[in-house]
């Protein structure tokens, strides 16, 4: 067979070989370049889902266990053994993060939206023990003379189980027109007081009181901070100011807090558009978010006064804050509560829910307000018993009469020294000239 001879073989053959051995050179940089990069990752936590999954099957293990082997009592499901740990968990971290089964997560959503069944206390966790902030404004537990710091220690004859606060807002909460019995601790007197309330549908209106006191001095009660707040305290605003409206005294006293970006809106009037009110911080530096004021209209420059005692909390102490760190108020009273933390609630996928601490409040000044609270520029306190008093006499301003509320409640009225001492403030400033009358720092001591 005859062959044909079409060019030289080895040069071919050796380029073939040479594309074949960059081709692997390359291959092997790749690959090494992914292993270190997976490596270093790895030693420096930027996958930490490995550490998560490790954890997950430890846990899972454990549960299964305990079904298996725990002979302590009667047999335990797995998912409730997974909800205790999960509320234990959470209980760890702050007495202000939660785990929120799913029933639980509906009552906080009903809570935001401002109406649920109960007796109209705000409780909180405070040295493990359920401790209320305030009551509810115009609630029954308001009317059945519970007070802020009071302890609730049984629910019905029962003690509070674990975890306490859940546990004392479910058995608080029912079916409107039903009877509660609450033992309540006293520590100012050192008592346990025993009440029996009905409970009601609690429809939180945000303003108690607005009206004007004194010829230019407006009054507003703010009760709290709930997703109507906002809007309520702006028109309660704007019908003092058409009725001649020249001072405000703000009244927080009692007032729990709520939503954050409430606190913003009710500040918003009094601060400057794109002006700083509050700011949050995180774990990290990255994750501050600043509030700031979104007003569409001029400021109002008015001299103001804030009311606040240690009832006054989270929310409340933001919109105080602010407007005492930028001079715009004189606030008289207390120290406040010192909850200024930041608790977002994420959803899990079957309904439940964390409720999670992730950031704490800052005043414009860079204040801290959690644990620390806010003391007043001129502190006037008021005691426990004195402030029920006080309590009755505003749920009950149909007894014009000084002896016909005595014959009725067993007291005479007593002096509200906290707002008198306010508007006596406010009166001076109002006599000054324009001029000074609009700068409320000058007020200030």
């Amino acid at each position: 067979m005859e062959s044909v001879y079409n060019g030289p073989i080895l040069p071919t053959v050796f380029a073939m070989l040479k594309r074949i051995l960059v081709a692997i050179v390359w291959v092997m940089v790749a690959f090494n370049a992914a292993y270190l990069t997976v490596r270093i990752a790895r030693d420096r936590e930027f996958f930490p889902s490995k550490g998560v999954d490790a954890g997950a099957t430890r846990f899972k293990e454990a549960v299964e266990l305990i079904r298996e082997n725990y002979a302590g009592g009667p047999e335990l499901a797995a998912g409730e053994l997974t909800d205790k740990a999960l509320e234990q968990m959470m209980k760890s971290l702050d007495p202000h993060s939660e785990y929120l089964t799913r029933k639980r997560f509906d009552t906080v959503q009903n809570d935001l939206r401002g109406e649920f069944g109960g007796i109209g206390v705000q409780i909180e966790l405070k040295d493990n023990r359920v401790t209320v902030i305030a009551p509810i404004a115009g609630t029954p537990g308001e009317r059945a003379g519970i007070l802020r710091g009071d302890q609730i220690i049984k629910v019905n004859g029962e003690l509070i189980d674990e975890p306490p606060l859940n546990s004392a807002i479910e058995r608080l909460r029912g079916r409107p027109g039903t009877t509660v019995d609450v033992t309540l601790h006293r520590p100012s007197s050192g008592a346990d007081i025993d009440v029996t309330i009905t409970r009601e549908v609690i429809r939180q209106d945000t303003i108690r009181t607005a009206q004007i006191i004194e010829p230019g001095i407006g009054y507003i009660q703010l009760t709290q901070f709930n997703e109507r707040s906002g809007l309520e305290f702006r028109e309660a605003l704007e019908r003092l100011e058409r009725e001649g409206m020249r001072a405000l005294v703000l009244d927080l006293r009692n007032n729990p807090g709520g939503l954050l970006n409430v606190a913003v809106e009710v500040a918003q009037p009094f601060f400057n558009h794109g002006e700083l009110v509050v700011y949050t911080q995180g774990r990290t530096s990255a994750s501050r978010q600043d509030y700031t004021a979104q007003g569409d209209s001029a400021r109002r420059d008015y001299p103001i006064a804030v009311l606040v005692n240690s009832g006054s909390a989270s929310a409340s102490e933001v919109v105080t804050g602010a407007l005492r760190d930028t001079e715009r108020a004189v606030v008289i009273g207390e120290r406040t509560f010192g909850k200024g933390s930041v608790q977002t609630i994420l959803p899990l996928k079957n309904g439940d829910a964390l409720r999670l601490t992730t950031a704490r409040y800052y005043t414009p000044g860079g204040r801290v307000i959690h644990e620390i609270g806010i003391a007043p520029d001129i502190e006037l306190p008021v005691s426990v018993e004195e402030e029920g008093k006080l309590i009755v006499q505003r749920l009950r301003r149909d007894y014009e009469n000084a002896g016909e509320f005595k014959e009725r409640f067993g007291f005479d009225p007593v002096e509200d020294r906290q707002l008198h001492a306010a508007t006596d403030m406010l009166r001076g400033v109002l006599a000054m000239s324009p001029a000074k009358s609009s700068a409320v720092a000058s007020a200030a001591p």
